[in-house]
C-alpha cells in the first residue's frame, strides 16, 4: 500500500481553498447589488415607473464619454472617502469623523493656496500635505481620547463632525478665511487658490478629465502595499482582529490605534482637493457635504480591500452621475438613486452575514471531512497492522 503524494496534492488543495476564498470574497457585494436592484424595480413598479427603462437610461449615460468622465471625477473623491474610513475598519476602529476631517482639511488647504503662490512643483505637495496634515490631527483627537479615556472612537469621531462644522463656519468669515465684503459675489468663500495650485487635468472627448486621479491611485498602491508587505500593516490587521493577541506579540496597541486614526484622518483630509484644485478652486458654502458617510458606504461594499474600493466607488459615481438623467427621461424621481444607494449598503450587511455563514459551514464541514479521513486511515491502518 502506497501512501499518496503530498506534493501532488497540496497544490491542487491550495488552489480549490484559493478559487473558493475568492468566490466568497465576491459573492457579498454582487448578491448586495443584486438584491438592491430588485427591491429598487420593486419600487419603481409600485410608483408606476417602468425600471427597465429606468435602468436603461442609467446605462446608456454611464457608458456615454460625458457621463465616463463624470463617473471617473466623482469616483475619484469617493475611493479616497472609501479609502479613508477603510484604514480605520482595518484597525477594527469606526472612524465616522471623516466627513469633519475632510471639510477642515479642504477648508485650510484652500485657505493656504489663495495666500501663497510657489511654483507648482512646491505649491501642490504643499496643499496636498496641508490637507493631509490637519486631518491627521483632528482624527488624532478620537485616537486619543479612546486611548487615554477609554471614549469610544465612534462618539467622539460623531462629535467631531459638528464640532468641524462650527470651526468652519467660525473661520469662513469676512476678515478671516473668507476676504472682506465687496468682493464679486455675494456669498461666502476664500479667495480662489493661485494658479500654480492647479492640479493637471485632461481635457477628453467627453470633457475635463481631472488629473486627481493619479493620486487616488497612488493612495490604494500605498494603502495595498502597507497591508501586506509592510511591519505595520501586519500589526494593524492583527490588532483589529485581536488586541490581546497583538499585545502579547510585542504591538503597542495604544500607538497603533493613534497612528491608524492619524493616517485615516490624512486620508479624509485628500476628499475635498480634486474639486478644490481641478474645478471650483475655492471653499465655500456649497462644499458637497455627506462625503463622509458616502466613503463608509464605498468601504463597506468594497470589504474594506484597496481593489474593492476602487470598484465600489465607482458603482456610487455611476448611480450619481448617470442619476441625474432620470428626471428627464421618462419624469423618473432622482431620489431613486439614493434610495438604491441606501438599500446597497443594508444588503451589504446582510449579504456579509450570509456569506459569513455559508463560509463558516463549509469550512465546519472540511475540517470534519479531514477529521473522518484520518480516522478511516487510522482504522485501516490498525487492520493492517
Amino acid at each position: 500500500m502506497t501512501s499518496p503524494n503530498p506534493a501532488a496534492t497540496t497544490p491542487v488543495a491550495k488552489k480549490r481553498f484559493d478559487t473558493e476564498k475568492i468566490v466568497l470574497g465576491l459573492a457579498a457585494p454582487v448578491l448586495a447589488v443584486l438584491l438592491s436592484l430588485v427591491i429598487c424595480s420593486v419600487l419603481l413598479a409600485v410608483s408606476g415607473k417602468e425600471p427597465f427603462e429606468a435602468f436603461d437610461v442609467l446605462f446608456t449615460y454611464g457608458t456615454a464619454s460625458d457621463g465616463q468622465v463624470g463617473i471617473l471625477n466623482r469616483a475619484t473623491t469617493y475611493y479616497l472617502a472609501g479609502a479613508a474610513a477603510a484604514f480605520g475598519f482595518r484597525m477594527n476602529l469606526f472612524n465616522i469623523g471623516v466627513d469633519g476631517q475632510y471639510k477642515l482639511g479642504v477648508l485650510f488647504a484652500a485657505f493656504v493656496g489663495s495666500q501663497v503662490d510657489l511654483p507648482a512643483i512646491l505649491q501642490i505637495p504643499l496643499l496636498l500635505l496641508t490637507a493631509m496634515a490637519v486631518g491627521g490631527l483632528w482624527a488624532s483627537i478620537a485616537g486619543l481620547l479612546k486611548v487615554y479615556r477609554g471614549v469610544s472612537e465612534v462618539i467622539s469621531t460623531i462629535m467631531l463632525n459638528a464640532i468641524a462644522t462650527s470651526v468652519v463656519g467660525l473661520l469662513l468669515v469676512p476678515g478671516i478665511f473668507a476676504p472682506e465684503k465687496g468682493t464679486t459675489t455675494n456669498s461666502i468663500q476664500t479667495d480662489p487658490v493661485s494658479a500654480s495650485s492647479h492640479f493637471f487635468t485632461l481635457e477628453t472627448a467627453g470633457g475635463t478629465l481631472w488629473g486627481f486621479l493619479v493620486i487616488a491611485v497612488l493612495v490604494g498602491v500605498a494603502f495595498q502595499f502597507t497591508l501586506t508587505r509592510t511591519r505595520f500593516g501586519f500589526d494593524l490587521r492583527a490588532t483589529g482582529r485581536s488586541e490581546s493577541a497583538a499585545t502579547a506579540s510585542g504591538v503597542n496597541v495604544k500607538r497603533m490605534v493613534i497612528t491608524s486614526m492619524v493616517v485615516s484622518g490624512a486620508i479624509a483630509g485628500l476628499i475635498g482637493l480634486p474639486e478644490l484644485l481641478s474645478s471650483s478652486y475655492y471653499f465655500g458654502q456649497g462644499i458637497q457635504p455627506g462625503l463622509g458617510f458616502i466613503g463608509i458606504s464605498v468601504a463597506l461594499l468594497g470589504r474594506n480591500s484597496p481593489i474593492g474600493i476602487a470598484f465600489s466607488a465607482l458603482l456610487f459615481a455611476f448611480l450619481d452621475v448617470a442619476g441625474t438623467q432620470l428626471p428627464t427621461h421618462g419624469d423618473y424621481p432622482q431620489e431613486i438613486v439614493t434610495v438604491m444607494q441606501g438599500t446597497i449598503v443594508i444588503c451589504v450587511v446582510v449579504a456579509y452575514e450570509l456569506v459569513r455563514r455559508y463560509g463558516l459551514k463549509r469550512q465546519q464541514q472540511k475540517v470534519g471531512a479531514e477529521l473522518a479521513a484520518q480516522a478511516a486511515a487510522a482504522a485501516k491502518k490498525e487492520v493492517a497492522a
